[in-house]
């Protein structure tokens, strides 16, 4: 019983040392934020700076919320969508990536644009490449859908470590 009790304090003291994390262990982030510009084109259009944040559903899609701020014809209006996209190079292997994404989206307007009402929303678009030699940053992405008119949208999203 003496021989074991040694045995068991040195099992214990290295289970509580672990070594520092390598490079290559570092986590991935949980969110990623993005900036846009989006142009809604139909009988009421606007004009509408957003910010979203996105959370990973899996290896290809990420979901979440964007919420905007703009001017529309007949005075303030604003949106909030909850979207999810679908990446096909979730990986960065290709500099600019294709993806597709829906959702629900609901504006805000003055009753003279038609009021407050919700669309379905679905879009297509490319997210472009990080810097050279550069694992994060800040990427480029242009999308074109529909959801309460045509939409056009220039997005600034944070880059994830290797991932889209």
């Amino acid at each position: 019983m003496t021989r074991s009790c040694p045995l068991a304090v040195i099992f214990f003291t290295l289970a509580l040392i672990r070594p520092p994390a390598a490079v290559g262990q570092i986590p991935q982030q949980p969110l990623q934020v993005e900036a846009r510009l989006d142009g809604i084109f139909a009988r009421t259009g606007g004009v509408e700076a957003a910010l979203g944040v996105t959370v990973p559903g899996g290896i290809y899609v990420r979901s979440g919320l964007v919420g905007g701020l703009g001017a529309g014809r007949h005075g303030l209006e604003g949106r909030t969508d909850f979207v999810s996209r679908f990446s096909l190079d979730p990986f960065r292997q290709s500099q600019w990536a294709p993806y597709a994404g829906a959702g629900v989206s609901g504006r805000y307007r003055s009753k003279l644009d038609g009021g407050s009402r919700a669309y379905l929303l679905i879009f297509l678009g490319v997210e472009g490449p990080l810097d050279i030699g550069r694992t994060s940053g800040w990427v480029p992405a242009v999308e074109a859908g529909l959801g309460g008119g045509a939409r056009i949208s220039v997005i600034f999203r944070r880059g994830i470590n290797a991932r889209r």
